[in-house]
């Protein structure tokens, strides 16, 4: 059974931009594209599960351009180890980020199972640059799981941030990569190459607290 949390983040692959839509606001980005990925997966899911290595190729490549990797690294980071990384590992974070997150919520995708997902209104005055986008997800016994999108606009409207039924992804990976950094005695180069073992550990700690919430 798909815990709460894997509903939701099966939702994340579902509502990034598959294109640059400069010229629509973030929930039209979103609403569009929700229902061309779904109609993707739904033409070549069993190809998929066959070949999760293509599945994660094909999503980095629809989905790693429109992904604020950069904002999302340096955020993770925070300014107390982004500021003495080099560009060389700011690059390879960025790649191992990009690349263990289409691995991360790639298999929660490939359990999508006709849930309804619903894009809620924007509410009040938005802001051009920054503004936050609401989902739905509803599962199979009515219950609802909220999602919310931080959506930054430098020309076209990126994901920066998402909360999934109350959990902040982006301060969850903060943490572990704060904790990482302990681990390794402040080597970055050693985080950030184990960087896969890091979102390993976030999704085990997710899984514990939706665990928890449940009950």
């Amino acid at each position: 059974m798909i815990t709460a949390l894997r509903r939701g983040l099966l939702v994340l692959l579902a509502v990034l931009p598959l294109f640059s839509h400069a010229a629509l606001t973030a929930h039209q980005v979103i609403q569009k594209t929700t229902d061309e990925l779904l109609a993707d997966l739904k033409a070549n899911k069993e190809q998929y599960r066959s070949d999760p290595a293509a599945f994660y190729d094909s999503l980095n490549e629809i989905l790693g351009p429109v992904v604020d990797a950069d904002g999302i690294s340096r955020s993770i980071m925070t300014v107390k180890y982004s500021r003495n990384a080099t560009p060389e590992q700011m690059k390879r974070f960025q790649e191992n980020f990009k690349r263990s997150l289409m691995q991360f919520y790639g298999n929660a995708l490939l359990e999508y199972n006709n849930q309804q997902i619903r894009v809620l209104p924007p509410s009040g005055k938005q802001d051009p640059k920054r503004t936050s986008v609401g989902m739905e997800v509803v599962g199979r016994q009515g219950e609802i799981y909220p999602v919310s999108y931080t959506m930054v606009n430098d020309g076209e409207w990126r994901v920066r941030n998402v909360i999934i039924n109350g959990i902040n992804i982006g301060k969850l990976f903060r943490d572990q990569f704060a904790d990482s950094m302990q681990r390794n005695g402040g080597d970055l180069d050693k985080t950030i190459d184990g960087w896969a073992e890091v979102v390993a550990r976030a999704k085990d700690t997710e899984a514990g607290q939706q665990a928890v919430g449940d009950e």
